[in-house]
């Protein structure tokens, strides 16, 4: 049974930090991409950023600077860390793994087959 469980939401505010993490239970380490997704009220949910089986990360074009993500292979968490943060960046932050994704879309919401339930963040 694969689980993912984010924690570490909460409200900051602007120009703060913030990380984040997601346990990932019921896959071997390393055997899985992670995503890192994001979903504001009234829009679309978006990739934020990614990190393969490899190690690679890939972040949006404009959270880069800002966000960065890392894996702890011995926890088997993933662990986004959020800088400078902005009211804009009010959002239900979500998990996601899957086995394989398709290398050029790392960041597309449709390449995880595994949600974690999210994580509120509110910037004031």
């Amino acid at each position: 049974h694969v689980q993912l469980v984010e924690s570490g939401g909460g409200e900051v505010q602007a120009g703060e930090s913030l990380t984040l993490s997601c346990a990932v239970s019921g896959l071997p380490h390393s055997s899985y991409c992670l995503g890192w997704f994001r979903q504001a009220p009234g829009k679309e949910r978006e990739g934020v950023a990614a990190l393969d089986r490899d190690g690679t990360t890939s972040y949006a074009d404009s959270l880069k600077g800002r966000f960065t993500i890392s894996r702890d292979n011995a926890k088997n968490t993933l662990y986004p860390q959020m800088n400078s943060l902005k009211p804009a960046d009010t959002a239900v932050y979500y998990c996601a793994a899957a086995r394989t994704v398709y290398a050029g879309d790392v960041l597309g919401k449709n390449q995880y087959e595994y949600w974690g339930q999210g994580t509120q963040v509110t910037v004031s």
